[in-house]
């Protein structure tokens, strides 16, 4: 896969009717927090949260598909409305084709962002493939773009607001902010 050119992106972006993440890596820094008693603790990015809404307000559906199961996980799921949630999927393409099947979309209208091997299977299947800066040397290679930012550290942000953008709804989203920042 090669990357796309400024055009490109932009007409592939336009496209994303849903937008799939992995967690580890990509909404989180990919650490794993446990305490004494054994709970695992995840840390999200607030703006990445954001970014998240906005599409979502822009009609955007939203999916996470991660290989471990977590209930920080499936609490940041229901705090930013995102419905589809697979957890535990160690083979993340029957998660994805399971979804593209009960949304009736192609994979020309979904975007992902991995950040390792296990998911390569959905990128070179989507129509907008990404990752983070600090993805897996291997998958960098087989992306369409890369976020300049870390995962866990604005990248989901950064791809949300390219999305938004090529949609043509970034004065609309930046007027809203505008209006709404009043207290």
């Amino acid at each position: 896969m090669k990357r796309l050119t400024a055009e490109l992106l932009t007409e592939c972006a336009a496209q994303v009717r849903l937008l799939i993440l992995d967690v580890d890596g990509v909404m989180t820094d990919g650490r794993l927090y446990f305490d004494d008693a054994g709970t695992e603790s995840k840390a999200f990015h607030v703006r990445d949260g954001y970014g998240i809404k906005l599409l979502q307000a822009q009609g955007v559906e939203l999916a996470i598909i991660t290989a471990r199961f977590s209930p920080a996980v499936a609490h940041r799921a229901r705090d930013l409305g995102i419905k589809h949630l697979f957890q535990g999927c160690k083979d993340k393409h029957l998660a994805y084709s399971e979804l593209k099947l009960a949304l009736h979309i192609e994979d020309s209208m979904v975007a992902y962002m991995g950040d390792d091997l296990i998911d390569l299977p959905i990128l070179l299947r989507v129509g907008l493939a990404t990752a983070p800066a600090d993805a897996h040397p291997e998958l960098i290679q087989q992306v369409h773009w890369q976020s300049r930012y870390q995962g866990g550290r604005g990248a989901v942000r950064e791809l949300c607001d390219l999305i938004l953008q090529a949609k043509g709804c970034w004065p609309e989203v930046l007027a809203q902010a505008s209006q709404k920042g009043h207290c």
